[in-house]
């Protein structure tokens, strides 16, 4: 997949240093709910366990072929509506790549490919309060509330309660990419 500026590719082992370059900064990941990462070994590990699953991708700017996050979406269990048909859409880019629009224009990609490839009805995507950027991505996308779980997340060693917001197709024009009501 592709967009005007960006590659959606599968992660690849050999990316593992550049994930570290973007991944080891403390302001990325703890608002998104995981730690930074400690080192390149511990990026290969989540370039393994983690990121190499479906529809997963590693994304590339166009112009210079340069590594700048990730997207994807994820289904049943793990996501947060826990059904198979309503994917959770999730992405965090490097701190040097913030405020250039590349998260909303990634969310955009994947919320056409859920819809018109994958026929989901609706898609969620989260976000922990302290992360007021990803609430803006979320916003410019359409998505709308739908809950806080007060118990959100402790994987870092504190709660970060999660706010829970949901895109039904019905609300989603595909040919621009965005939420009719916003035009």
């Amino acid at each position: 997949m592709t967009t005007e500026r960006l590659i959606f590719r599968a992660w690849e082992e050999n990316d593992a240093a550049d994930l570290f370059a973007l991944a080891s900064d403390p302001q990325v990941g703890p608002e998104a709910g995981w730690p930074p990462h400690k080192s390149v070994e511990d990026s290969l590990q989540i370039i393994r366990n983690v990121l190499q699953t479906p529809e997963t991708y590693a994304l590339i700017r166009k112009e210079d072929n340069m590594l700048i996050g990730c997207a994807g979406l994820k289904m049943g269990k793990d996501s947060c509506s826990g059904k198979q048909d309503e994917p959770e859409l999730g992405y965090w880019i490097g701190r040097q790549f913030w405020g250039k629009g590349y998260a909303t224009e990634a969310g955009e990609r994947l919320l056409r490919h859920a819809f018109e490839d994958m026929n989901s009805n609706a898609v969620w995507c989260c976000y922990y309060d302290v992360n007021a950027r990803s609430k803006r991505v979320q916003e410019k996308l359409g998505f709308t509330y739908v809950r806080t779980d007060p118990q959100g997340d402790t994987l870092l060693g504190y709660t970060l309660p999660e706010i829970e917001n949901v895109l039904r197709k019905a609300d989603f024009d595909g040919r621009r990419g965005i939420r009719t009501a916003l035009l």
